[in-house]
Parts: C-alpha cells; sequence; structure tokens
C-alpha cells in the first residue's frame, strides 16, 4: 500500500514536473483554427514547456482546448496553467497602430503593412482585384483612393481582408448625410469626388491651398479645359513627382491618367485624400474678390499663386517661378 502510494506520488510530481515552468520566454504564432494539439506543439518548440503531450492533454480535460484564442503572443513559461489562462483570454495578443499619411498609394500602404509583419503584397492584390469586397461607389477596377489615411490597431493575425476593411469602413464614416446632401448639389458621384480630392491632396502644400486648389479644378472642368495637373502624369507613369521630366516625354505619355492628353478627370483616384482633401472639393473657393473664376495656379516661393487669366498667368510665372534669384 506504501509502494502503491509512493509509485502515484512520484507519478504525480512528475507530471506537475512536465507541466511546470521552464524559464524560458518566447513570441509564438498560434493560427486560427488551431487545436489544443497544435498549440501545444507550438509552445513546447518555443521552450515554452516541457510536455506538450501533457499540456494537450490538460487543455482537453479542462475545456479549454475550445477556447483557445489565436494571434501573436510574448509568454513566458511559468508553467502549464498560467500558459492556458493566458491563451484562453488572460492575455490580449500583440498588435501593431500604424499610421498611413494622407496623399500617400495603395503601394506605399503595402509597404508600411510588410515592415510591420503583416501581409503587405496580399493587400496590394487584394485593393487590385477586390472582388466582392468593392463597394457600389468605387467605379474604377482597383480600391486606390478609397484606403482612409488614419491611425489603425491590427492584430497581428490580421488578414489583408481585415484590414482593407477596416480602411473601408473608415472611408464610409465620411459619407455622411450631410455629405451625401453636398454631393448631390454639387453634380459630384463618390467617385468623381475622391478622384478630384486626390488630385487637390498631391497638388497642395498645404491644408489652406486646397479649397483654391478644388476650385480651380472645378472650375476647369465646368469650362472643358484639361486639369493639366502633374501627379496624375506621375501616377501613369508610377513615379514621384519630382522624378518627372518634361525632356524625358513623360508629359506625353498616352494613358487616361494624363490629364495633359485628356480631358475630364482621370478614371480614378491617384492617391488615398484625407478628410481635409475631401472637404476642400465640397466647398471650394473659385473665385476671386470680384467674382471672377480661378484658372491658374502655380507654386513658388512657398506659396500659391492665383489666376483667373492665362496673361496674368504667364505673367506671375516669369515674375516668381523664373525669375532669377537676388544677389
Amino acid at each position: 500500500m506504501v509502494a502503491l502510494f509512493l509509485t502515484f506520488l512520484l507519478l504525480l510530481l512528475y507530471a506537475l514536473w512536465l507541466l511546470g515552468p521552464t524559464g524560458r520566454e518566447a513570441v509564438v504564432r498560434i493560427p486560427r483554427g488551431a487545436t489544443g494539439a497544435e498549440v501545444a506543439r507550438i509552445l513546447e518548440e518555443a521552450g515554452l514547456l516541457r510536455s506538450g503531450h501533457a499540456f494537450s492533454a490538460y487543455l482537453r480535460f479542462s475545456g479549454r482546448a475550445k477556447r483557445l484564442v489565436p494571434g501573436v503572443y510574448r509568454l513566458k513559461g511559468e508553467g502549464a496553467f498560467r500558459l492556458a489562462r493566458a491563451l484562453t483570454g488572460g492575455v490580449k495578443p500583440l498588435s501593431v497602430t500604424l499610421t498611413f499619411p494622407e496623399g500617400e498609394r495603395a503601394v506605399d500602404y503595402a509597404r508600411r503593412l510588410s515592415q510591420a509583419g503583416l501581409d503587405g503584397e496580399g493587400f496590394l492584390r487584394l485593393v487590385e482585384r477586390p472582388g466582392a469586397l468593392k463597394p457600389p461607389y468605387v467605379e474604377g477596377r482597383t480600391l486606390e483612393g478609397y484606403l482612409f489615411p488614419a491611425t489603425y490597431t491590427f492584430d497581428l493575425l490580421a488578414t489583408p481582408e481585415e484590414v482593407v476593411r477596416a480602411m473601408l469602413r473608415r472611408f464610409e464614416a465620411e459619407l455622411t448625410p450631410p455629405v451625401q446632401r453636398l454631393l448631390e448639389e454639387r453634380g459630384l458621384s463618390v467617385h468623381a469626388w475622391v478622384t478630384l480630392a486626390s488630385i487637390v491632396e498631391k497638388e497642395a502644400g498645404s491644408a489652406e491651398e486646397m479649397p483654391y486648389i478644388a476650385g480651380v479644378f472645378l472650375n476647369r472642368l465646368e469650362r472643358g479645359m484639361p486639369l493639366q495637373a502633374d501627379p496624375t502624369v506621375a501616377y501613369a507613369l508610377g513615379k514621384r513627382l519630382p522624378e518627372l521630366s518634361r525632356e524625358a516625354g513623360d508629359f506625353q505619355v498616352d494613358s487616361p491618367y494624363n490629364t495633359y492628353r485628356y480631358g475630364g478627370l482621370p478614371p480614378g483616384p491617384i492617391a488615398n485624400p484625407g478628410r481635409k482633401a475631401l472637404l476642400a472639393v465640397l466647398n471650394p473657393v473659385r473665385q476671386d474678390e470680384r467674382g471672377r473664376p480661378y484658372l491658374y495656379f502655380f507654386h513658388a516661393q512657398g506659396r500659391l499663386y492665383l489666376n483667373v487669366d492665362f496673361a496674368g498667368h504667364l505673367r506671375d510665372l516669369a515674375r516668381y517661378r523664373y525669375a532669377s534669384p537676388s544677389p
């Protein structure tokens, strides 16, 4: 009897040792749908457990195997019981907070996601071929322009679809009833609104300039004048704005995004505009103090110059942009 008791005691102590702390620390990835046995193997391989089999049995008999929360965790090998509690709601999975700036392209956002350990390539593929994920107001082929620039927090297991859905939901938060009424009053579709706002975003040097630039473009569209917006050419060529070269023939590229060659708006947004650019299109400044429509603008010496006619535009270009610097 004593021998049986001692044997039982030794087995119990051994089991407790198998389930006890290892003193190791590791970051582990628990996939969605992982079984208790698979989780136990992951923890054992990370050095957080002595026996994955013993831990798997404990999860099964305690009922915790059905309550495992997927995610990426930073855990300590403090014993099977604490690990089980941690993975069933006791510890939050690791997450990443990313800021996506206004005016960047989907490819830029994909790069940020990849650098954070998320699936940037999958995100870009989904943006370019959204399928059923594409909202009805998106008239173009891709979701470029509708990936609302903001700060997001994602679980490190976040899929490309979850990331895209979060950005689309944030964009739709901007489609308030007052905004929809303004769109109707202005005769703008959501697609035209976002497309123009993306050009304004790329052209403006500051938020204060945006309503004036939006006014110029709206006036030109109304009169059938080409937009002649450099950022659309850059987008057509996949270049950054400073990389454009007239000598290289960039502005002659035969693309519907080249607003020097083709009238009206390009087929879709050239970047992802923020709230200020979107609101500028809905609340533009279209006239000077004498009621004359602005039709031209350029930047020089850190400010925006506006003109109502081409002669004035050329005069100011010569005076401010092309003038020789003072000695």
